[in-house]
Order: C-alpha cells, then sequence, then structure tokens
C-alpha cells in the first residue's frame, strides 16, 4: 500500500517538481532553439551578452537571467511574444523592437490565451511599446525598468504599459520614462496600476473605455498630463502624487461613479483638476495646490460630491461653466479655500460663513475675454458690490456652505521632491512637442 500510494503521489505531482534548467548561451537562434527544445514548466536560464530575437513562447516556461543578458529583436516586430499560460520572464534586459506603431511593435507581447504571465524586474529600453498586455488575463507586470523612444514627435511613440481587453492585470513599482503614456488601458477591466513612477511622457495613466480600476500610490512628475480618465466606469484614484505636470493633474473625461481621494496635485498645471461632463464621482481629501485654475467643472456634470479637499494658492480657485446652483460640501463638511477671509467664532474647524468662489463678472470674462479691459472700472465694481451685499443676484455657481479652516497635508518623499525641483520652470520654456490636451480627438 504505502509503494501504491508512492506511485499515485508521483503521477499527480504538478509539473514544475519535475522542471529542467538548462543555461542557454548568447547567440543566433540559441534562444529560439531552446524554448523549442524545452517541455512545458521549464526554466531557461540565459547567460550574459546578446541573445537574437524576435522569440515566440507557446508553452508554460520560465525564463530568467541578469541585465547583462540581452534578448535583441533587431528591429524586427515584437521582441518576445507569449503565446502560453503560465509564463514567467524576470531579470533580464530587452530591446530592439520594430517601430511600426499600427502593429503594436513591443519589447513584450502577451497575447490572448496567455493567461498569468508575470513581467518581472526586466530592462526595456528603446522599444515602440514596453509591455503590450493583448489579451492575456490576469498578467502581473511588476518592478521593470522601461525606458521607451525619444526619436519620434511625442503622439506616434508608444506606451510603457498598454493594456488592452486584459482583465486582472496588475503593473505595479515600474519606472517608466520616455515613448507615449506610461500606461495607456482601452477596453479593459478589474485591473489595478499601483506604485509606479512616471517621467517624461504625455500621460502617466490613460484610460479609455475601462472600468472598475484602480490607479493608486503612482508618482507622476513632469509629464504633460498626469491621470487621464476617460470614457470608464467606477474608477478609483486614490493617493496618487502629480507634481510639475504641465496641462492638468487629474482629468476626468466622461468618467462616472468614481473614486477620487488622497490625491496631490501641486505646480505647473493649467488645471489641478478638469472634470468635463463626468458624474456621480465622490471627490474627497484631495490638495490642489499652485496652478492656474485649481477646479475647472463644465459640461453638464452633475451629482458629484466634493469635500474634505484643499484649494491653495491657485491663480482661479474654481472655474465653473454652467448656470445650475452647485454645493460643495457634505453632511457639514466642505473644502478648505486659501483665499476665503474666514472665521471660526465656536471653534468646530468649519468657517462661519460660506465661500462662492465665482460671480456673473467671472461668467462674462469667461466668455467674452475681452471683458478683461473693463475689470478695474466702477461700472464692474459696482456689479460685484451688489452681489456680494444682495446673494440673490449671484448667477448659478458653486457654494460651499460649510469651509473648513485648515487644509489637509499630504506628504511628499524627500527623493521625489527632488525630482519636482528638477522640473520647475520646464513648462516657461515652451517644449510642448505636438500635444494639445484640449483636443480630445489627440488622445
Amino acid at each position: 500500500m504505502r509503494w501504491l500510494s508512492l506511485i499515485l503521489a508521483l503521477a499527480l505531482a504538478p509539473a514544475a517538481t519535475l522542471a529542467a534548467e538548462h543555461e542557454v548561451a548568447p547567440g543566433a537562434g540559441s534562444l529560439a532553439r531552446a524554448i523549442a527544445g524545452a517541455a512545458p514548466g521549464d526554466v531557461l536560464k540565459l547567460a550574459g551578452g546578446v541573445h537574437a530575437g524576435p522569440v515566440t513562447i507557446d508553452r508554460p516556461l520560465t525564463i530568467t537571467g541578469s541585465r547583462d543578458a540581452v534578448v535583441d529583436g533587431q528591429g524586427q516586430g515584437t521582441v518576445i511574444t507569449i503565446e502560453a499560460p503560465d509564463v514567467r520572464l524576470e531579470g533580464f534586459s530587452v530591446t530592439g523592437s520594430g517601430m511600426v506603431n499600427q502593429d503594436l511593435d513591443s519589447g513584450i507581447k502577451i497575447r490572448k490565451g496567455a493567461d498569468r504571465a508575470q513581467v518581472l524586474r526586466l530592462a526595456l529600453t528603446g522599444n515602440m511599446h514596453g509591455v503590450d498586455v493583448h489579451g492575456g488575463h490576469d498578467a502581473q507586470v511588476i518592478g521593470n525598468q522601461i525606458t521607451g523612444t525619444q526619436v519620434l514627435h511625442m503622439n506616434e511613440r508608444g506606451n510603457g504599459v498598454y493594456v488592452w481587453n486584459s482583465p486582472g492585470t496588475v503593473v505595479e513599482g515600474n519606472t517608466i520614462r520616455y515613448g507615449r503614456d506610461g500606461i495607456f488601458s482601452n477596453t479593459s477591466a478589474d485591473s489595478f496600476y499601483r506604485n509606479n513612477l512616471f517621467l517624461d511622457l504625455r500621460f502617466a495613466v490613460h484610460f479609455m473605455y475601462t472600468r472598475n480600476t484602480e490607479v493608486s500610490g503612482n508618482i507622476s512628475v513632469g509629464n504633460h498630463l498626469g491621470y487621464a480618465i476617460m470614457f470608464s466606469d467606477r474608477p478609483v484614484i486614490r493617493n496618487n502624487l502629480s507634481l510639475g505636470d504641465r496641462e492638468h493633474g487629474i482629468m476626468l473625461n466622461y468618467a462616472n461613479s468614481g473614486d477620487v481621494s488622497g490625491n496631490l496635485v501641486r505646480g505647473g498645471a493649467r488645471k489641478c483638476l478638469f472634470i468635463y461632463n463626468a458624474h456621480k464621482n465622490l471627490i474627497y481629501d484631495n490638495r490642489f495646490q499652485d496652478c492656474g485654475i485649481g477646479i475647472h467643472f463644465t459640461a453638464g456634470s452633475e451629482r458629484n460630491v466634493l469635500t474634505g479637499n484643499a484649494f491653495l494658492g491657485n491663480r482661479e480657485q474654481v472655474k465653473y461653466v454652467g448656470t445650475r446652483h452647485m454645493e460643495w460640501s457634505l453632511e457639514g463638511r466642505g473644502n478648505y479655500w486659501s483665499d476665503h477671509p474666514a472665521f471660526d467664532l465656536n471653534g468646530d474647524g468649519i468657517a462661519d460663513g460660506s465661500y462662492r468662489p465665482n460671480d456673473l463678472m467671472d461668467h462674462i470674462l469667461w466668455s467674452q475675454p475681452a471683458a478683461a479691459l473693463l475689470t478695474g472700472s466702477p461700472a464692474v465694481q459696482l456689479i460685484r458690490w451688489s452681489q456680494s451685499n444682495f446673494p440673490a443676484t449671484l448667477p448659478g455657481g458653486v457654494r460651499d456652505s460649510a469651509p473648513l479652516m485648515q487644509p489637509l497635508a499630504i506628504p511628499v518623499p524627500d527623493d521625489i521632491a527632488a525630482m519636482e525641483a528638477a522640473v520647475a520652470g520646464r513648462w516657461d520654456k515652451g517644449n510642448f512637442d505636438d500635444f494639445d490636451a484640449e483636443n480630445l480627438t489627440s488622445h
């Protein structure tokens, strides 16, 4: 009976316990031959040197190596294509993809059916797209250094990580620089993008037609736009930093039922937060600081809740284009406004007077910019005096009935603050490449 039990245990043992390890020497064709000769579950260890690609992995394998082991696609298509489930790539370098964007040439491509792929701690340099998760479920892209190309106009480059129709994807702890967008998630769902660092990109994170996806703990420094959440349902945008980004720190465009909380947008951006036709979002405990406009709210956005946010030092705190009356407090807790000369006689932390950021003249100036010539005229001053003394004459707009007396603080680590300081004033030089954030067709 003991022998029978042993035989059954061996027969039922996972394939991984029987896996073999193979050393792969550099050279033309050696990696492709090693893959073709490997059994499912085997481990291929790449020696230092150049391993010629492109290659396709059509069975469950683990491929590992140090950074001086380089898989080079020699400018032909995708360097490594994964077509089988349970493939793991770890530690080595990948370079030399083709440069045909419409073919999604990439360093790594994870195709439909290649579920549970792991791309771990690779150095992906100079590829059109870094990692293209193209249909595989539950992929993990973790701890990689992804450096894109700078040779084309920004809109013509590839993305650091491109996620298409790949639910369950986790993109975590990567450093992504250059190229087009850091993470571009298109027609995908139920994914997590966490603790990544984005530098010198068009968008740090870009959503199109996603649902139920979380973006948390990420850092965007000196990009054209931080977090662009477009045509998406139930996004979670939490505890991210946007430092010195040019256009918007966070953009909600046709994004609904989202949770936007704990984020810091500071410096450089024309708009800390831009809300365009976005509905039923809960926006709370964020800090929006030193932007041209703290929040631009337009295009019929309704039933959004704003509470506990801090608006500090923005040249214009709120730009609301509309005639509805909007209340920006919840259950007796509003937001902090650095330009609100408030008193708190009972010491409950809530200002005794409400806050109105805009008046009738602001609406006129937004629709008729030439009217700015009259800003200091007696007629304009009389209109503003009348509205401040007779609130019934105010147009529809934003009101915070319970402004906070103190702003929340969101700390920035010293090393990240040094990166922020390094890009300060970058956009004053006018180096905008070919990107226009307001032209939604360019997204």
